[in-house]
């Protein structure tokens, strides 16, 4: 046995799970923790410059590689708090992330003492689990519950609050004996499958509709597998873009009243049974339960017992892992497909290509200032099927999902449900730490950009380079654009005469600056002719100087983007395409 403070084993037990990088900001009530990770060495740390910034980032790093566990740590009180919008992010998106917080001693801990608050009572609706470890003896142990928490049946964040003493008392500790704990993890049974697929064998136009749960259980191969073997097109989720690629002749849009295709709406209203795999139907994603469920029939699989039947009762639910059903529904399958049992699917899915080659959205606009769809479009023409696409929320957003295509699991890095403003920039470096060699390029609005621009020093600090296009209209676009509903335009531009920088003509903030100012490079632009040399000049300036470069792009002030209330009723604001020309783009030609 050895002998070792509790903080010690702590940062024993998370190298033994596998951890190597963790984000934070030290401080008085978590610095035990810092002199521990510095003497015993082996995981990397990241200085953030905002505490909440550090919680993003330790998302991007859990999204971007199966297995990874990001970690963020903060000091005692403010530092706690800021992190919330961090672990509400994640568990909304069943994403493990490790928050790791500082607390006063424990005989202060009711006195009011300074930045001393009950952090985990506050957490606690948007944690798996949250602890404040009043034993020493108990801390490795509580790091051992910690990782099985976050891993085991719905992933999720867990945080653990460590008073001050309790970091700093000796305990005996032999990290030789310690093994992480088995994790549980709940699998279909073969009657269930065989059940499932004889609910799609009697359907004449079945969909799949992939979850965020395949990628976060490692399963698009095995999904594309079984989309491939059964003939049924899939529609991806939000958070499930990316496990069947776009140009995919089995992948038929996405679904939504605002991050959808009008081929993908068009082919789900056509359908008349869906087999959803680790997805949550949404409210984005459905509209109202009547529409998207009207004649026909539903299969749910979800690793979460309480999701079944939490939006709308399934003809048959199953709780399991989605890789685990997948594996045993591919099992059933084959030996259908083997005895000729299962039908063809040819006819179906021709239909839904036809929808899919003719149901395009304009994206050639020449307009000045630029048209936002055109940034898409060249977008699309200088990044290659390896990119990584980071984003949360917005008109940016919105529209990156219906022009942008994705084709790897893990490549549409994304705050599906929680949607924080700011959280696109940590969350890019996150993924850069997790993958330095992965290609980023991150899409904001200008309101997003600068919820936590600060941030990008730490791109620069410590080289982490991505491109970061902000589309400026200089609005809260998407409020904007909800607010026609009560006919006002109110608290929502953003725009003002820089006397700084007159050249900006009105559109307020100069990014350019503030980007330069910290330490990263930036490009501006006014026309739709100078994107695509603005973009490959990026990529030069990222690959040289390995920082993060933001190319701005001065849009038109007001564009609204298709979104609607159903499913069957989404309004298109904007000219259709009519001929190639007009979506050159898009993953299936006009003409």
């Amino acid at each position: 046995m050895s002998k070792m403070r509790a903080i010690e084993a702590a940062v024993l037990v998370m190298r033994r799970e596998g951890v190597d990088t963790a984000f934070g900001i030290p401080g008085a009530a978590i610095n035990p923790l810092y002199s521990a990770l510095q003497k015993v060495g082996g995981i990397d740390h990241v200085l953030a410059r905002h505490v909440e910034g550090a919680s993003h980032m330790a998302e991007g790093y859990t999204r971007t590689k199966a297995g990874n566990i990001g970690v963020c740590i903060g000091t005692s009180g403010p530092a706690g708090t800021d992190m919330v919008t961090g672990l509400y992010s994640a568990s909304a998106d069943s994403i493990p992330i490790l928050c790791i917080t500082g607390q006063a001693p424990r005989a202060r801990m009711h006195k009011e003492d300074f930045q001393a608050v009950d952090i985990t009572a506050i957490v606690k609706p948007v944690t798996k689990w949250s602890t404040t470890v009043m034993e020493p003896g108990q801390v490795p142990y509580a790091f051992q519950k910690a990782f099985y928490e976050m891993r085991s049946g719905r992933p999720g964040p867990v945080l653990i609050d460590l008073p001050f003493d309790v970091q700093m008392a000796e305990i005996e500790f032999d990290i030789e004996a310690y093994e992480p704990l088995p994790l549980a993890k709940p699998s279909a049974t073969r009657l269930q499958a065989e059940k499932a697929l004889a609910l799609l064998d009697q359907a004449e136009r079945p969909l799949l509709v992939s979850g965020g749960g395949v990628i976060n259980a490692n399963a698009s191969d095995l999904l594309v597998e079984f989309a491939e073997l059964t003939g049924i097109p899939v529609i991806p989720t939000l958070m499930g873009w990316g496990t069947i690629a776009d140009d995919h002749p089995l992948m038929v849009g996405m679904v939504g009243l605002q991050t959808s295709h009008r081929y993908g709406n068009a082919t789900l209203l056509k359908s008349d049974v869906v087999l959803g795999i680790g997805n949550r139907w949404a409210n984005r994603h459905t509209g109202s339960v009547d529409v998207y469920t009207e004649g026909r029939k539903f299969i749910h699989v979800d690793i979460e017992p309480t999701q079944i039947g939490r939006v709308f009762n399934p003809d048959l639910g199953i709780v399991s892992d989605a890789g685990a059903a997948l594996k045993v529904f591919l099992e059933v399958a084959r030996e259908w497909k083997a005895a000729g049992k299962l039908k063809n699917r040819s006819a179906w899915l021709q239909d839904c290509q036809q929808r899919k080659a003719t149901m395009q959205r304009k994206t050639h606009f020449d307009n000045v200032p630029v048209k936002p769809q055109r940034v898409y479009e060249e977008m699309n023409q200088v990044f290659g099927k390896d990119t990584c696409y980071v984003s949360t929320i917005g008109l940016s957003q919105i529209a990156g999902a219906q022009f942008l295509h994705v084709y790897k699991p893990r490549h549409w890095i994304n705050c599906g449900q929680a949607g924080p403003l700011g959280w696109t920039i940590p969350a890019a470096l996150g993924v850069v730490k997790a993958d330095p060699t992965r290609n980023v390029v991150a899409l904001s609005g200008d309101y997003d950009f600068q919820f936590m621009i600060e941030e990008l020093a730490v791109g620069a600090q410590f080289n982490l380079p991505y491109i970061h296009v902000v589309v400026n209209n200089s609005y809260l676009g998407l409020i904007r654009q909800a607010q026609r509903g009560f006919e006002m335009d109110y608290c929502v531009q953003l725009a003002f005469d820089n006397l700084n920088a007159p050249e900006l003509n009105g559109y307020g903030v100069d990014h350019v600056a503030v980007v330069q100012g910290l330490g990263c490079k930036a490009l501006r632009v006014f026309e739709p002719s100078e994107i695509q040399p603005a973009l490959r000049k990026a990529q030069e300036l990222m690959k040289e100087f390995r920082v993060p470069v933001m190319v701005e792009i001065i849009l038109e002030r007001v564009t609204n983007i298709s979104m609607g209330t159903e499913i069957n009723a989404v309004n298109e604001f904007e000219d259709l395409a009519l001929v190639g020309n007009d979506a050159p783009t898009a993953i299936s030609m006009l003409d």
